[in-house]
């Protein structure tokens, strides 16, 4: 760091993104991306909208935002559009988070909501899950702050119904309640509909994952009229354009196109099955995740030293030194294809170890 740092960013800790190592070509099973393109209808619409470059995106996202609105079931709005869905969770923080109104989250979840809560000086506490990793919703009954639950939660794609959301909800009838639905499309029911019956909800999402849209930063946050004024109040303040004009046009055709998506998401959640299930055989202990990656452990095999030794093969996952998950590897569900692959490096692994 210079010396020119502020001294309020001087202990912070920033996010550690997914490795995107250029040094030679890997099996990347590492940062939950999805194995198959955009739709065509996207990567086309994209590719048109690029001959307008030269004005300004549409700040109201008027066309994405009723597309997202019919697909989710609700109106317009109650729709706000933002670069990656961990902008809108950045805008929730700034916007629902100080020094009266603190942040609460499970002690194991998305290593952002720590960052988010760090840089805009906002007090928090974590909750642990239960010894099962789950997100237990009496531990979140009366709290005076803002809630933040990844669902499927991420790195253990364990999964809350949308009953145990609405019992968090309607448990804290002054605070907000954010939903973050990354991975929802890959074996869950969103929480979106909601929205209609409490003002104190904010759902968000991603088109980085079951649209196959990571590279293009988009994400949407779902809520009552109330909540969505706060937080374009937010984004007014910070950057208006801040969708471009090309992934708008991409993420319009995108949620033309959900029989694709539907697809792709009904391939993944096949690949996951059957990947957990030969990770079994060979003696993990794998979560029931909902995600689009399993959260795998080996009773007999630090996971330190597995992580390792799959890069050695040119297969990347993602590990955390943290505890309770130290032994356990996040990996994401590619195709069949690269899923045997795994599979394959990790029984040579374990016959060369064990």
């Amino acid at each position: 760091m210079s010396r020119y740092l502020s001294e309020k960013y001087g202990d912070l800790v920033p996010y550690t993104p997914g490795e995107q190592p250029k040094d030679r070509r890997y099996l990347k099973l590492n940062t939950n991306e999805s194995p198959f393109p955009p739709s065509p209808k996207a990567i086309a619409a994209a590719a048109e909208a690029a001959g307008t470059l030269q004005l300004y995106s549409d700040p109201e996202c008027a066309r994405l935002r009723e597309a997202l609105a019919e697909v989710c079931g609700v109106g317009a709005e109650n729709v706000v559009c933002s670069n990656g869905s961990d902008e809108i969770l950045d805008f929730a923080f700034m916007a629902f988070c100080d020094a009266k109104r603190p942040a609460v989250f499970p002690d194991i979840t998305y290593g952002f909501y720590a960052v988010f809560a760090e840089r805009n000086g906002v007090p928090y506490r974590k909750i642990p899950l239960t010894e099962d990793f789950r997100v237990d919703p009496a531990d979140y009954a009366g709290n005076d702050a803002t809630i933040f639950i990844a669902n499927p939660n991420a790195p253990t794609g364990l999964y809350l119904t949308p009953d145990d959301v609405e019992r968090i909800v309607r448990q804290n009838p002054d605070c907000v309640v954010v939903i973050d639905e990354a991975y929802i499309d890959f074996g869950g029911e969103s929480a979106a509909p909601l929205v209609k019956r409490y003002d104190n909800l904010l759902v968000t999402g991603t088109f980085s994952k079951s649209r196959s849209m990571a590279g293009a930063r988009l994400g949407f946050g779902i809520a009552a009229p109330g909540l969505i004024r706060d937080l374009d109040t937010i984004r007014y303040s910070s950057n208006p354009y801040n969708v471009n004009a090309m992934t708008m046009a991409a993420g319009v055709a995108a949620l033309a196109d959900e029989a694709y998506t539907r697809g792709n998401c009904r391939v993944i959640a096949e690949n996951r099955a059957w990947t957990q299930a030969e990770l079994r055989r060979l003696g993990f202990t794998v979560t029931d995740s909902r995600a689009n990656f399993v959260f795998a452990a080996h009773p007999r095999a630090a996971g330190r030293v597995l992580f390792a030794k799959l890069r050695e093969r040119g297969i990347l996952v993602r590990r955390w030194d943290a505890p309770r998950i130290d032994d356990h590897l996040r990996i994401t569900v590619g195709t069949r294809e690269q899923m045997a692959t795994l599979i394959g490096a990790m029984q040579e692994i374990l016959e060369e170890l064990l």
